[in-house]
């Protein structure tokens, strides 16, 4: 069996599976329940400086696929609405019946030292293994100077982080908002505060649809409706995007990454860990299906590291890093041709009709005595690949490399050789 231990800033855990500060993380009640399904650790949900926030009602949204399936939840919850004395004592209790799970305090506060200082000390004091400062929430308490208001400076994101170290001698996150142009910037800052690590992503900021009836976003507060955090499978490829950015510059080397936004499944996760995520975060697939998910995430992923001989987390985390470049450093001479399997197509059509409207009319129709027939015209295909990820059919439609007989080249190179 693959052994699922990790370690991040120091912090060594049973898996790399964590609960994210959410509403998943916040009471005994849930955490306890969480580590019994198994989860290695969780981040408590944000706590603040008392008195404690007030919530509205009601506070989700959802964005669904055509399937009625939900891809994306839009959240307007605030961080903890219980007193910080009554978080902290169930923080010490939880850390006394579960020694070898991992508990992360998460904090938010204005931008004041001495609140942020004391904040720390008080939650470093329950007991916990490390400090998540979240300076990503992109409602609410963003308004209030807090959150992604800070996160977005990264000369404020260096100083809370910087804050917190000068007070407490356990690991420090800093969690970053995507909501940014340029997520190393914040990154760096982090780095220069001194966080042992970062946590991204936090959620984005959206609205995630209007309710027609009521003529206000959802979700609809007495007739009114306002901008919250989206997140869920839609945000992993942003997710995926800044988590391999950081992984991969000079620039911000010595920062452990804990990874968050749209993990579901094993497949997720094992995504993350080769882009260079040390640990992982999850909160909306949970909210989703439950705690239970879990023995699907430690079993999945276990089964693959078997199967490609992996022993430990280690052994892949960052493979794919060193194959994630810039666009002027790809092989502009590589090619590739669709291939369309006569005996499994179901002539439906979908790869005619999309290469025909939307990409190089590379694809041909033909009513023959058998039905349809479709053929990849070799010479208009530019191997886009729509056609495969149109057909409904696995493995139907494939993509075949073409030796060309000519070498690697980048942008840069052939603009070089045509002397532009």
């Amino acid at each position: 069996m693959a052994d699922l231990r990790c370690s991040i800033a120091g912090i060594e855990s049973i898996n790399p599976f964590w609960l994210a500060s959410a509403p998943p993380t916040d009471k005994q009640y849930n955490v306890e329940r969480a580590f019994e399904a198994g989860w290695g650790g969780v981040v408590w949900k944000t706590l603040g400086v008392d008195p404690p926030v007030v919530n509205v009602s009601s506070r989700y949204g959802v964005h669904k696929d055509l399937g009625r399936g939900i891809i994306g939840i839009n959240n307007i919850e605030l961080i903890s609405d219980r007193p910080l004395d009554v978080n902290l004592r169930e923080i010490e209790q939880v850390r006394k019946n579960w020694p070898d799970r991992i508990i992360i305090g998460s904090m938010m506060a204005p931008v004041e030292e001495q609140l942020w200082k004391e904040l720390a000390i008080k939650i470093a004091n329950s007991g916990v293994h490390g400090i998540e400062l979240n300076l990503g929430c992109p409602h609410g308490m963003c308004e209030r100077g807090m959150g992604s208001a800070i996160g977005q400076v990264p000369e404020l994101v260096e100083n809370t982080t910087r804050w917190v170290r000068e007070v407490v001698d356990i690991p420090v996150f800093t969690k970053l908002t995507p909501n940014t142009t340029d997520i190393l910037l914040p990154a760096e800052a982090a780095l220069k505060g001194g966080a042992h690590a970062v946590a991204l992503i936090n959620t984005l900021n959206s609205i995630i649809s209007v309710d027609l009836d009521a003529m206000a976003p959802t979700p609809v507060v007495d007739g009114k409706g306002t901008h919250g955090g989206y997140c869920g499978s839609a945000v992993k490829p942003i997710a995926l995007h800044m988590v391999a950015e950081i992984a991969r510059a000079a620039e911000t080397q010595g920062l452990d990454i804990s990874a968050i936004g749209g993990i579901t499944t094993w497949r997720d996760a094992a995504e993350f860990i080769a882009l260079g995520a040390n640990a992982l975060q999850v909160c909306t697939a949970v909210m989703l299906y439950g705690f239970k998910i879990i023995e699907d995430l430690n079993e999945g992923l276990s089964d693959f590291m078997d199967a490609k001989g992996y022993k430990s987390i280690e052994d892949f985390r960052g493979l794919a890093t060193k194959n994630t470049v810039n666009w002027n450093d790809l092989n502009m001479n590589y090619d590739l041709k669709a291939v369309i399997d006569k005996d499994t197509c179901i002539e439906c059509g979908r790869c005619h009709i999309v290469c025909e409207d939307t990409s190089h009319q590379a694809i041909t129709i033909e009513t023959t005595e058998n039905g349809r027939e479709f053929t990849v015209v070799d010479d208009d295909c530019v191997g886009c690949n729509l056609c495969l990820h149109v057909c409904p059919v696995p493995d139907c439609i494939t993509m075949e490399p073409v030796d060309n007989g000519l070498p690697y080249q980048t942008w840069p190179e052939i603009s070089t050789l045509r002397g532009e």
